[in-house]
């Protein structure tokens, strides 16, 4: 019987690599001048994984994939174009950066942070939407920080 022979590094699973590379990506957002919210849906009924917003209003949404097995699930990525000024993926360092399309900013991130190594092409949004998209991020992030100080909370009606 042949043993496996144990990697140097331990391997892992998807979901702590989802979660590091989003952490690296929002502190690189952070670190740009934008305030990020996790898990922002939006009017069409996807969810951003991060919805970032600048000083002076500018969408900025971050999908996070990580793995090819993720990035080849989706097929929805070009629905977010219309809800952002621009759209970035970010991807662990051992991803292959090819597969990510040219009109997508490319970030490549770890728990610790990240390095943009593309920048996408400006979409302005509409002046109407992008009132309504600030108005409902302003409410979302409001909201979750008011959970986090009175937890006990009921909505009454």
């Amino acid at each position: 019987m042949v043993e496996a022979m144990a990697s140097p590094l331990p391997r892992q699973a998807r979901p702590e690599i989802t979660i590091a590379v989003c952490r690296g990506a929002c502190r690189l957002m952070r670190q740009t001048g934008r305030s990020v919210v996790l898990e922002m849906p939006l009017p069409d009924g996807r969810r951003a994984d991060i919805f970032a917003v600048g000083a002076g209003g500018d969408l900025t949404i971050v999908e996070v994939k990580s793995s090819i097995e993720d990035w080849r699930a989706d097929n929805k990525w070009p629905d977010y174009l219309a809800w952002c000024d621009q759209l970035y993926f970010a991807v662990p360092v051992d991803f292959p950066q090819a597969l990510i399309p040219e009109p997508v900013g490319l970030i490549v991130a770890d728990a610790y942070g990240g390095e943009l190594l593309r920048h996408p092409p400006r979409r302005a949004v509409a002046a109407a939407r992008r009132k309504s998209l600030l108005i409902d991020c302003a409410r979302l992030a409001s909201e979750r920080l008011a959970r986090l100080e009175d937890p006990d909370f009921v909505e009454l009606g």
